[in-house]
């Protein structure tokens, strides 16, 4: 192995990629650059490996300004469930992506790499937000346990993608009358580029049409629930119970009485009525956690792993 090896760590979502370069040395990491590309989709789904390829290269082109030769890689990738053959296909088409042999990388889910990152060596339990939302967790064995993020046609109440859903479900009884209409409506539909309702379904229904449409107007449901729209807030309520519904049941199933939580993901971190509807739903619970900032995101926890893959490939 080179004494300075250069490793490349992807926190590939459903609405972005983002790529960190860093050259481990004498016990330290050095950041090389830092770069974000497209997203992905389940491997799957219509386009799917084509989409994982170029969210691979485009963020990797914006991260490796100096095409600095890399030595291992690592991906936390939305939609790669552990233990699976698309964890094989996903590492399969991130080494053709860079030109490294398969045994210098390694591809799991991006809720594992996040857990890495926040929990190196100790219990926790991660909630994600983002585009889709997971929550995982590890005890002190060991052990880990994930819960939700089941894909966004079956699972994803506490998501992005799920409270721009209701939201546009929502607009939907405003037109029709079955509810008063309101400001929401028209700043959801401008959004999407649409002035009637059958504008709204022409576009939902492309074969392209993605989640992270969706997701994009959970921010403005967010501040409709801000601002005192009752009918915003309780779907702003119910996705805050749904990840602390989520983040019990983790805490349950690994035996951690007291756990300390981790918050992640856009929707999580950037949208203050979100999180005190977790807040709030987990004290209703009553489920005793102490929340921690914790240092490091997804892309550093995929570089621990290509790491610790290259030092187990010398």
């Amino acid at each position: 192995m080179n004494d300075m090896p250069i490793l490349a760590g992807f926190d590939a979502g459903q609405t972005h990629c983002r790529c960190k370069l860093s050259q481990w040395s004498r016990g330290e990491w050095h950041l090389l650059g830092e770069g974000q590309g497209s997203g992905v989709s389940h491997l799957q789904a219509t386009g799917g490996e084509s989409r994982f390829i170029k969210a691979i290269h485009s963020s990797l082109r914006a991260a490796n300004v100096n095409n600095l030769e890399i030595d291992a890689a690592a991906v936390g990738a939305s939609g790669v469930e552990q233990g699976t053959p698309h964890q094989t296909l996903a590492r399969d088409l991130l080494a053709t992506s860079l030109n490294l042999p398969k045994q210098r990388c390694i591809a799991t889910g991006d809720e594992r790499t996040a857990l890495r990152a926040a929990f190196p060596n100790d219990a926790g339990v991660v909630l994600i937000s983002g585009t889709g939302m997971i929550v995982v967790g590890r005890n002190d064995k060991g052990l880990e346990q994930r819960c939700g993020g089941w894909g966004w046609q079956l699972d994803g109440a506490g998501a992005a993608f799920d409270i721009g859903h209701q939201g546009l479900q929502l607009s939907l009884r405003m037109a029709d009358g079955r509810l008063p209409d309101g400001p929401l409506r028209k700043q959801l539909w401008h959004v999407l580029g649409c002035s009637t309702a059958a504008e709204i379904k022409a576009v939902v229904v492309q074969p392209d049409f993605q989640p992270a449409k969706l997701a994009q107007l959970a921010p403005l449901v967010s501040a409709a629930a801000d601002g005192g729209d009752l009918l915003a807030s309780a779907i702003i309520d119910r996705s805050g119970d749904a990840l602390a519904e989520a983040a019990q049941a983790v805490a349950s199933s690994l035996g951690l009485l007291k756990p300390v939580f981790c918050a992640r993901g856009g929707a999580l971190l950037n949208l203050a009525p979100l999180q005190k509807a977790v807040h709030t739903a987990l004290s209703r619970r009553r489920v005793e956690a102490r929340w921690d900032n914790r240092n490091g995101d997804a892309c550093d926890g995929a570089l621990l792993l290509a790491l610790e893959l290259l030092i187990k490939t010398r």
